[in-house]
């Protein structure tokens, strides 16, 4: 169900469960919505904060579900690439003294010490791989507003929830699950479109995916992370990019990639096929080198040409929906 004004489409998921849209990536509100008649609604949190141009959005959406004054009591962060921190700056702006949440191994990332190492343009055979050297991997710096996850998997502001770590696509990649109705927030250690793909990812076609190719740089590590989101046989799985999966079904096509994860979701090439980058709580630490392959060059090239065109469109279609 969608509720809210035509312009910021919040879409109802499950009880206190709500999804935002922003180009291709999704942020959740996680709360019971207040009156909008009222200043102030309930207490609630946001799960990650997309890109940058959606800023207003997120101000906008979180007012017209909770309340005008309405600030979150935490935000919490499944990794921290741009497109799931891309607002946060502006929002923390916004929202004095509200904390944010993230994984030990995301703070690099999050205090301006690090980089995430770079993305690996020729995987997955999209558009969207092809142009990944044109999307930022610097780190920000929010000190003083981060925090680590509390080491008993508790969620700040979440009751009920509890986070799993779900490495590989990043370092401290985690995931939010409620045991009580087997909801999943999992960002992008799972997709349900295949987000290489600029077709794909426009028309939001749902299939299920491993993590986005191009940032992932970790392969063994993300295949567990698969199999320890199956294991939780969730009925919701709501994730970073695509559309949400619910019902019995969910586990079953969890179960399937889990159990074929190598044949369907990792690359046969690619700086980090069967090499990881290798990381430690500092940060970037080194990479293996990129493989000098025709692909390569053919993907530098193609890149190079269509990711300035496919940059543009994308952006105008986030500058569309901010409005």
């Amino acid at each position: 169900m969608v509720s809210g004004s035509t312009q910021h489409l919040v879409e109802e998921l499950a009880r206190n469960i709500a999804r935002l849209r922003i180009a291709f990536v999704n942020i959740y509100f996680v709360g019971t919505p207040g009156t909008r008649s009222r200043n102030v609604g309930t207490p609630w949190v946001l799960v990650d904060a997309a890109l940058s141009l959606g800023a207003s959005r997120i101000l906008d959406a979180a007012a017209e579900r909770f309340g005008r004054d309405a600030r979150p009591s935490a935000i919490v962060l499944t990794h921290a690439h741009f497109d799931h921190v891309g607002a946060l700056t502006t929002l923390l702006d916004e929202w004095q003294q509200v904390p944010v949440y993230a994984h030990h191994m995301e703070m690099p990332y999050l205090t301006g010490r690090a980089n995430y190492p770079p993305p690996e343009p020729t995987v997955g055979r999209g558009l969207m791989a092809r142009m990944s050297p044109l999307f930022p991997e610097r780190g920000i710096d929010i000190s003083g507003r981060v925090h680590e996850l509390p080491r008993d998997h508790t969620v700040a502001g979440m009751p009920g929830w509890r986070w799993v770590p779900t490495p590989g696509h990043s370092p401290g990649h985690v995931s939010f699950f409620r045991d009580n109705d087997r909801a999943l927030i999992a960002g992008d250690a799972v997709t349900t479109t295949r987000q290489e793909s600029v077709f794909a990812v426009t028309t939001q076609k749902r299939e299920l995916n491993g993590p986005p190719k191009y940032f992932t740089i970790d392969w063994d590590a993300a295949r567990r992370s698969v199999a320890t989101l199956a294991s939780l046989k969730p009925r919701l799985l709501a994730t970073g990019h695509g559309e949400p999966m619910s019902g019995e079904s969910t586990a079953s096509a969890l179960d399937r990639l889990a159990l074929d994860f190598d044949r369907f979701a990792r690359p046969r090439r690619g700086r980090y096929a069967a090499r990881a980058a290798v990381v430690d709580r500092d940060g970037f630490v080194v990479a293996a080198p990129p493989v000098p392959t025709t692909a390569i060059r053919w993907s530098a090239l193609a890149g190079a040409a269509a990711g300035a065109v496919a940059a543009t469109w994308l952006a105008r279609r986030a500058m569309t929906n901010a409005r």
